[in-house]
């Protein structure tokens, strides 16, 4: 049994259930959206998120209809973003496979992540549940200002490890945050144990954006993600922001003046992505991702054993150590 089952197995008969209620959720009459929601569906991942809610609740005691309402909600949000970020970032290819702005146009692409957006609020209100609903509402703001503060720090040129965090916390760590505080609500569990598994949900989103960060710094065709795409957008992720931090003065102008010049040839980035492998970003920014995976583990450690507690451990594990 390869890990992806082994992950699977503790809730195998729920995910199947989330799968199902997911696709009835993507569907509609209008034949433009149905066809842009059938190129959604070739271009789904992995569902980390739902399966975090699903073993965050059994871990903690029980799976309910609430629990896959809220993995399919959670999931549906996350759709949403994905569109809306391809669009403000003007990417034509995701997981390999033309994005839905590239088939389509912006226009398109906006009213379907509007679309799956609704879709995700409504399942919201489904659950009854003010603390769920409060939660959902909090996530789509910190989603859409994580945004827009990458837009600045990629505009500015801002040079900061702390604006870093800030970001990838707005835009990653809340949502998986979310992800395991419903499934530990969803579970009835303590206040102290829907605590912990929040903020084993940031751990884990942190670790998980980190990853995906370093994955720009790699000529790999099979990662579904262009190398150097972040570089060409002007966003500075965590191992060129180490590298440029421990450059000397001219090495630094040199590198500052290319990023404030917001022209990025093949040549450009290739130079970048070999500096901040030179200065060690991405030994640093795997030093990081790892730290935030420890201080997960430590968390999950705390939960009563259970086959979905070892089930999260290698979900954890797998975060920092998929190769795409």
């Amino acid at each position: 049994m390869n890990t992806r089952s082994k992950i699977e197995e503790p809730v195998a008969k729920e995910f199947q259930q989330f799968n199902d209620e997911f696709a009835n959720s993507l569907k509609s009459e209008t034949r433009r959206l149905q066809s842009a929601i059938i190129q959604i569906q070739h271009a789904v991942g992995k569902h980390v998120r739902p399966l975090l809610v699903l073993l965050t609740a059994k871990a903690c005691g029980k799976i309910t209809e609430h629990t896959i309402n809220a993995a399919v909600l959670l999931e549906l949000l996350h759709t949403a973003t994905l569109i809306h970020d391809d669009v403000i970032d003007e990417t034509k290819e995701r997981r390999g496979l033309p994005s839905l702005n590239a088939i389509f146009d912006n226009r398109v692409s906006v009213l379907v992540g509007d679309y799956i957006l609704s879709s995700a609020l409504i399942r919201a209100i489904q659950t009854r549940n003010l603390q769920i609903i409060s939660i959902v509402s909090n996530l789509g703001r910190d989603l859409s200002e994580g945004e827009i503060k990458q837009l600045e720090t990629a505009e500015e040129s801002i040079v900061d490890e702390e604006a870093y965090m800030q970001v990838i916390k707005k835009k990653t760590a809340t949502l998986l945050s979310a992800c395991t505080e419903i499934g530990a609500i969803c579970a009835d569990a303590p206040v102290d144990i829907v605590e912990k598994s929040k903020l084993l949900g940031e751990y884990l989103g942190y670790a998980f954006q980190i990853k995906d960060d370093i994955f720009d710094y790699y000529k790999n065709e099979d990662l579904g993600k262009p190398t150097g795409n972040d570089i060409r957008e002007g966003k500075v992720t965590l191992p060129l922001l180490y590298a440029l931090q421990h450059a000397g003065p001219a090495e630094l102008e040199t590198y500052m003046t290319l990023l404030r010049s917001k022209v990025f040839t093949p040549v450009q980035v290739d130079q970048l992505i070999d500096f901040a492998i030179r200065k060690g970003g991405i030994e640093y920014a795997e030093n990081r991702m790892r730290h935030y995976h420890s201080k997960a583990i430590e968390l999950v450690d705390s939960y009563p054993d259970s086959d979905a507690k070892e089930a999260l451990i290698l979900l954890a594990n797998y975060i920092i150590e998929r190769k795409k």
